[in-house]
């Protein structure tokens, strides 16, 4: 078939590989507008419109699907199909009917569970044992259409979702192109998705991320990991703000806030026992074990996290 891909991050790229090595024919890339990078607000390309134009595919930049010029263009395109992962904008009816086999995403849950725009980062963050992907149908409703088919994904008691992410983005890339084949054969019918089990997975804010020490250490274990890497679980010391790394479980009784500073570990009470310090980030700095941090900046034990 011919297809134009549409997506926009990083987790986006391994499924426009795949696609670009597939017996479809990529004839074009619909990618979100260049964005405002650091501090010199330099307008970058998004990593998938990077990763097009190294592929030497024609990319579109609408600053939204419904504009009649970027409509047009994509019409002279003639897709069969439209394969989507993480594009990051609503697509207005008119944009869906232009493939004839209209737009086919893939989205990194077991849906109905975990519609919306963090299913991965929620998923972690809910302690699921099983987590996944799936392709379907794009219609008006959010997440809501007909499902062509799905991979799952156990998760490792240290998952975060940066890990998630890695196992996800290859194994959904793979399913991604399995379904643009079944649609091309006519294997592959879509089924609507179950109305019981529906659950929806809000985007993690910086508000969000702020750790509660007062909860149990199990919670505060899967609310660092969800947040790994971004947009990064973190807490306060004196009024400055810190970005904390994955823990791990500590025997320990302690106070929730406290830090118990050793030699070699650095433990942080919780409401129930204590956590251990993986990693920590000052503004500004770079990322460091919490035993070299601790150090640095001569810690000592009884001081609280906020």
């Amino acid at each position: 078939m011919r297809v134009v891909f549409a997506g926009t991050p990083e987790v986006a790229v391994p499924s426009l590989d795949a696609i670009a090595a597939s017996r479809h024919e990529l004839v074009g890339v619909v990618t979100r507008p260049d964005a405002a990078q650091g501090r010199s607000k330099r307008l970058v390309p998004s990593p998938v419109a990077q990763r097009a134009e190294e592929l030497g595919v024609p990319v579109l930049k609408p600053e939204h699907p419904r504009e009649p010029e970027f409509q047009a263009e994509l019409k002279a395109l003639e897709p069969d199909c439209c394969p989507v992962v993480a594009y990051g904008a609503m697509l207005p009816q008119s944009a869906l009917d232009i493939p004839r086999h209209g737009w086919v995403n893939l989205h990194f849950s077991l849906l109905p569970a975990y519609r919306g725009a963090a299913p991965v980062q929620r998923a972690v963050w809910a302690g699921e044992e099983i987590s996944g992907a799936t392709t379907f149908r794009i219609v008006k409703a959010m997440d809501a259409g007909p499902v062509f088919g799905t991979m799952t994904q156990a998760l490792a008691p240290e998952e975060t979702s940066g890990s998630l992410f890695e196992k996800l983005t290859e194994g959904g890339a793979r399913l991604l192109v399995s379904t643009l084949d079944g649609i091309e054969d006519g294997s592959l019918e879509a089924r609507e998705q179950p109305t019981e089990g529906v659950t929806y997975a809000d985007k993690i804010t910086v508000e969000d991320a702020q750790i509660d020490w007062t909860q149990n250490a199990v919670a505060i274990d899967r609310q660092i990991r969800a947040c790994t890497p971004a947009p990064g679980a973190w807490t306060l010391l004196d009024g400055e703000r810190f970005k904390v790394g994955p823990v791990t479980m500590a025997e320990e009784a302690v106070t929730p806030g406290e830090l118990v500073v050793r030699k070699n570990e650095v433990l942080v009470g919780t409401g129930t026992t204590a956590v251990r310090l993986g990693r920590v980030k000052a503004f500004g700095k770079k990322e460091m074990p919490a035993a070299d941090w601790a150090r640095g900046v001569r810690l000592e034990s009884g001081v609280t996290f906020e």
